[in-house]
């Protein structure tokens, strides 16, 4: 069987980290341990981690005409995920998240920058490349219009969706119905999805960290439980998360066996730093799994 190709259409950033033993309280100023400039932005990292899971991945998105936005188009291309449909502006900067790391766990401010100028119309020019897809990943780190035009054109050609709406961003009920499946984490879910949601149900994969993931087959939810692992950065562990299941699915898995390698993925992913750092090969899941 050849590779999928899947297309994200979503967004590229630069991460800078700090990492503090300790979280400030209002107004108070901290000694910090490390800081470090790295690539990220959802859609970039969900790309990078389906392009090394062996997937053949393509990304629609911008980039500012700065530093930032060449160190970050050279990290995809070095990546292998197709650059071709990112182009850089002059009229904004690269978007970028301040990462806060303590203690395992972290607070993250995004300012979009160029992630606001991919438009509908902007990606409109690729539809043709949209339908070879075998599976299209989006995210909520892009122009709300931008996400629901991708759906409509998808939800019309039968092409599969992964939506994952982080950050977590109300839309209207028929445009949730579009997306083949939906990925949101705990806090995202109970943000967006209430238990009368039936209709979304079914549609449902929450992310729930160490306890695992919740997913509904049969009118019933079942729990596919976590790896147990030591972590030390979790800022990728969704993205991660994200690619991995887009590539089990478009590989023809079953949903709980494309849950279980994309939670295997995940686990890996916090055991190093970096949210595209960590994440790991196709090899490495599969001896992780055996």
């Amino acid at each position: 069987m050849s590779n999928p190709t899947i297309m994200v259409i979503g967004s590229i950033n630069v991460d800078l980290v700090t990492v503090t033993d300790n979280l400030p309280d209002q107004g108070e100023t901290l000694l910090g341990n490390q800081f470090h400039i790295n690539p990220g932005g959802k859609g970039a990292n969900q790309a990078v981690a389906a392009a090394r899971l062996g997937a053949n991945v393509q990304m629609i998105g911008k980039v500012g005409q700065d530093s930032n936005g060449e160190d970050m188009l050279k990290a995809l291309e070095k990546e292998n995920v197709s650059t071709t449909m990112i182009e850089s502006v002059s009229n904004v900067s690269t978007g970028i998240a301040n990462i806060i790391l303590s203690n395992h766990d972290n607070r993250i401010i995004i300012v979009p920058g160029a992630n606001n100028e991919v438009t509908p119309e902007y990606v409109k020019q690729y539809k043709e490349e949209i339908l070879k897809s075998d599976l299209v990943l989006l995210q909520f780190e892009i122009p709300l219009e931008t996400v629901m035009y991708c759906l409509d054109l998808c939800k019309e050609y039968d092409i599969p969706v992964v939506l994952n709406p982080a950050p977590a961003r109300e839309m209207p009920e028929a445009y949730w119905l579009m997306a083949t499946y939906i990925t949101p984490n705990e806090t995202e879910a109970e943000r967006l999805f209430s238990e009368k949601d039936s209709n979304l149900n079914h549609k449902l994969i929450i992310t729930k960290g160490e306890h695992g993931v919740s997913y509904s087959m049969n009118n019933e939810r079942f729990i596919v439980p976590s790896y147990s692992v030591e972590p030390i950065d979790t800022t990728g562990a969704g993205d991660t998360f994200n690619g991995a299941l887009s590539v089990a699915l478009s590989e023809g898995l079953d949903l709980p066996s494309a849950i279980n390698f994309a939670n295997a993925a995940a686990a890996l992913s916090i055991q190093k730093f970096g949210a595209q750092g960590g994440m790991p090969t196709r090899s490495e899941v599969q001896s992780f799994l055996q």
